[in-house]
């Protein structure tokens, strides 16, 4: 790789890791915010009296927990890649161990592993929620129970883990000598390339766990997510010829609608990250051609894509963040045209209506 596209991907990734921290930092605070001010409206609730109880009361559920997992992983595989990518520019004669540059590779390739599979159980969560809801407790709320807790100690322990057991073997495979030849051939001291059948079986199996698989996932998710709105839509159809009652009756999408949005656009996110991801994996793997700084810059906008795409879905967070936006434009009126719309809950602008009555 040229040394300008070189420079220029690792500035572009350096302000694609800025953006990435600033809005997971926003999600793993907000998140923690929340889980606060349930617990103290807990012990409100409680008055006082059932003191050991109330620590219970700041329990996340799967969908706070599975984005705060994200939000860490994004966050240590966006600070793994621009140190491997920092190294790589800096260090032009080689001096710095490769072992420095193995490590940081396992940490990135192993929080690569983590974004993906907790993006992947986070529409799976989505999913169930969406389809589960629209049956009613047709699965009881014995199994939810459980699929939740599975849920939230898989993206918090069991990914994590598998990510970075799946990558311990790269400390047998990028060998120093294997390494020194690579660099040798394509003039690059950060690029570790192993060539060999181990190192293609490996490439081969790390890239069916970490991309593959749970792009399978989400597809599957998407399709039916898809399918349970076409459901829904066709309810809508279907009873809006109807009287009064059945208005009444209709199926209401207001409040799954900004999910199935959420969890639709992380879907395509991904899906054009995949395919991306896994063309860039080939001629890594098979051309051998020097364009590893290229993955992390496409991981990195997939990092950045996905963070503004859970704060946008949430509404709360959404919310939180245009009001503090505001808010810290009015510290400055020459930015007041940056100002953007706060959109009020229709709930209160229905009440001030009735009080006005």
């Amino acid at each position: 790789m040229h040394s300008g596209v070189k420079v220029a991907l690792w500035v572009l990734t350096g302000v694609l890791a800025v953006c990435t921290l600033l809005s997971n930092c926003y999600i793993l605070l907000a998140s923690l915010a929340a889980c606060r001010r349930q617990r103290q409206q807990q012990q409100q609730r409680s008055g006082g009296a059932g003191g050991g109880a109330g620590g219970g009361g700041g329990r996340w559920s799967p969908g706070e927990t599975i984005p705060a997992a994200l939000a860490l992983a994004c966050c240590a595989h966006q600070l793994a890649c621009y140190l491997w990518m920092t190294m790589d520019e800096v260090d032009l004669q080689c001096r710095l161990e490769q072992n420095l540059y193995i490590v940081t590779l396992l940490l990135a390739y192993s929080c690569k592993f983590s974004v993906l599979w907790d993006s992947a159980l986070l529409t799976f969560y989505y999913c169930t929620k969406l389809v589960d809801g629209r049956h009613g407790a047709h699965g009881g709320r014995c199994r939810s129970s459980l699929q939740a807790a599975v849920l939230s100690r898989g993206a918090v322990l069991l990914v994590p883990l598998l990510g970075l057991g799946t990558c311990l073997p790269m400390f047998a495979i990028f060998r120093p000598e294997n390494v020194t030849a690579a660099a040798a051939i394509n003039q690059d001291c950060g690029v570790l390339v192993a060539t060999g059948g181990s190192a293609m079986v490996y490439e081969v199996a790390y890239v069916l766990l970490a991309d593959v698989l749970p792009g399978a996932l989400m597809v599957r998710c998407c399709v039916s997510i898809s399918a349970h709105l076409a459901a829904h839509l066709r309810s809508m159809k279907a009873n809006r010829s109807g009287d009064d009652v059945g208005a009444r009756r209709r199926p209401r999408l207001g409040a799954q609608m900004r999910v199935m949005r959420m969890a639709l656009s992380l879907v395509a996110v991904f899906t054009v990250f995949l395919v991306v991801d896994l063309y860039v994996q080939y001629r890594i793997t098979v051309d051998h051609e020097n364009i590893l700084a290229l993955a992390f810059f496409f991981t990195s906008v997939y990092t950045a894509a996905a963070a503004a795409v859970l704060i946008y879905g949430r509404r709360s967070l959404w919310k939180a963040l245009i009001h503090d936006l505001n808010g810290l434009l009015d510290e400055f009126p020459c930015l007041s045209c940056l100002k953007l719309p706060e959109q009020k809950d229709q709930a209160s602008e229905l009440a001030a209506t009735t009080v006005k009555r």
